[in-house]
């Protein structure tokens, strides 16, 4: 008698996959508060990158236990999946992370399986989510100053308290109310169904550690977040108040890491930030808590619907090409995809492999908001009739190898996708002399700050730098960068002789790691007045010996503050 094909058990599996990924998130993420009490600042660093490896480690390990339990023939039916998913559907509906938990199926089966056998009745290309939801609420703290700010901000702060006291309580109080009173119009202050609102878990990232919440009336809201620092032995500082919604969606950039924070009901604390951030898209709120495969997920939902709606089509993407990778974009969507050529120009001495691995790496450093956040994706398939003619021809001149025309369909065998900026040496083209100081200036700092996080861009070509809609310029172009702590910081020797001083070519030696910082103005800057106030704004940059300080800083461990904020009188 035949043994009835084991869907069941099959999905019972994979969510106990997920439940052992999930713990282990858990854990990852609980002990930031620790590691925020006590200045674990290499810790957290390294807590960080193992949670994000942490993934692809489970799906792995997940998928070799599915091949170890059942019989090939079985598992590898693929035309018994839905039975699976159904059997999965009634095993999560009752969780309070059901749609991780789709996301996590979704990858099991794409471990399992080639992406050409992906249909919305073995995985969830659609969530079955929404219609299944019931109503719960985000774990919040609510606060009414009835017109006592001063002790409505020290009940925050009875309530939010750690290991290690506050440094000044007093005075970070009457500075906050001060910060509040700034930010917020008087009436305002003044209203008696004022209300502070405040996720009930702290969110943590880097050295800095954050209340996320609004402050809202009856006819207005406002988010609200307060960052606070631990200051070895000094206790921790209640650093800002920040009410700017431009200032907080900066705060859950996509050129940050990932934050650590716990939240019992991932879609309410979703839709709570969403609530605060309107501007913001799903997918880079899920992204920003750490949970980036959801992100992902949701991501890949909203451009199918926006292919499927709109009469949107592919181009190459603005900018100077790029000699290794090419990129092109949907006008009406705000994304690039990011494919590598199959030739480079013989000045780039890397290989694809390298190149892989260089985006791989972003993904687990400190970005510290200046450097794009990648998803990378395989086998992807879009209908032919949404690439202009000139974008798909010149898409499978510089790499047939990873797309192809398949009847009516364009298969992306493997791309990156990045948000869409409009890169720097473009956007100084068209900009007044404020804009353009503003531009520099920011540009000098992206460098010092990624030099900060130990990276080191390599190329660092205006056009490899982009503008956000909020003005800040972020790298994102990865195929050159390693850790800072890597390169050579050389000065320029002196020529030996006449001769040497009129060479041609350099009459020193010169390593693969080897960088003169002297060489960049002319390296940077066709333009001579932006080489002359970026030598003004940044001068330091061309002196081997700034670069040689900052390494010093991190051999010895030292982890270098670099703000997400604008702090008032820094």
């Amino acid at each position: 008698m035949p043994q009835p094909w084991p869907a069941t058990d099959i999905a019972r599996s994979i969510l106990e996959g997920f439940d052992d990924y999930r713990e282990h998130f858990r854990q990852i993420t609980d002990g930031a508060r620790a590691r925020f009490e006590q200045a674990q600042w290499l810790e957290a660093q390294a807590a960080s990158a193992a949670r994000i490896n942490l993934y692809e480690e489970k799906v792995f390990e997940t998928v070799a236990r599915l091949r170890q339990a059942f019989e090939a023939e079985a598992l590898m039916e693929v035309g018994c999946w839905p039975l699976v998913k159904s059997a999965y559907i009634s095993l999560i509906d009752l969780r309070f992370d059901d749609e991780l938990s789709e996301t996590w199926y979704n990858s099991i089966f794409c471990g399992l399986f080639s992406h050409d056998l992906i249909s919305d009745g073995t995985m969830f290309i659609h969530t079955t989510r929404p219609s299944l939801r019931r109503a719960r609420a985000a774990q919040t703290r609510t606060y009414k100053p009835q017109g006592q700010l001063d002790r409505m901000l020290a009940s925050v702060f009875a309530d939010y308290r750690f290991s290690e006291d506050y440094a000044d309580l007093p005075g970070d109080l009457q500075r906050l109310e001060a910060q509040l009173r700034e930010n917020l119009p008087d009436w305002v202050c003044k209203d008696p169904e004022l209300t502070v609102e405040l996720f009930s878990s702290v969110l943590y990232r880097n050295k800095g550690a954050y209340l996320v919440g609004r402050i809202y009336t009856r006819d207005d809201q406002w988010p609200l977040v307060i960052p606070l620092l631990h200051r070895e032995g000094r206790g921790i500082q209640i650093d800002a108040l920040i009410t700017d919604e431009a200032q907080v969606s900066i705060i859950f950039s996509f050129t940050r890491s990932y934050f650590m924070v716990d939240v019992p009901v991932p879609a309410e604390f979703i839709g709570f930030l969403k609530r605060i951030l309107p501007g913001k898209h799903v997918a880079e709120l899920y992204t920003s808590i750490g949970f980036y495969k959801h992100g992902k997920s949701e991501f890949y939902r909203a451009l199918i619907n926006h292919l499927a709606n709109t009469d949107d089509r592919f181009i190459m993407a603005p900018g100077v090409r790029g000699m290794v990778m090419s990129v092109f974009t949907l006008p009406g969507f705000n994304t690039v995809f990011k494919i590598i050529k199959d030739r480079f120009s013989p000045s780039k001495n890397v290989d694809r492999a390298t190149v892989i691995e260089k985006y791989r790496l972003v993904k687990s450093v400190d970005r510290v908001g200046r450097m794009a956040d990648t998803q990378e994706f395989a086998d992807f398939r879009f209908p032919l009739g949404k690439f202009e003619p000139a974008c798909l021809e010149e898409l499978l001149d510089v790499a047939p190898s990873t797309v192809s025309v398949e009847g009516d369909t364009v298969l992306i065998r493997h791309c990156w996708t990045e948000r869409r900026m409009t890169p720097l040496n473009l956007y100084l083209e068209n900009a007044n002399a404020a804009q353009v100081r503003e531009a520099l200036e920011d540009y000098g700092l992206a460098i010092k700050q990624l030099a900060a996080a130990n990276i080191f861009p390599g190329d660092m070509l205006l056009k490899n730098f982009g503008v956000t809609r909020h003005g800040r310029v972020v790298f994102y172009d990865y195929d050159e960068i390693c850790f800072l702590t890597e390169a050579n910081f050389r000065h320029i020797p002196q020529p030996r002789t006449p001769e040497d001083e009129m060479a041609s070519e350099p009459w020193y030696s010169i390593g693969p790691l080897d960088v003169f910082p002297e060489e960049f103005p002319p390296f940077l800057f066709a333009d001579a007045g932006q080489r002359k106030l970026f030598d003004q704004l940044h001068g330091e940059l061309y002196n081997a010996d700034y670069w040689k300080g900052l390494q010093e800083a991190i051999r010895a461990g030292k982890v270098i503050d670099v703000f997400p904020y604008r702090r008032k009188g820094c």
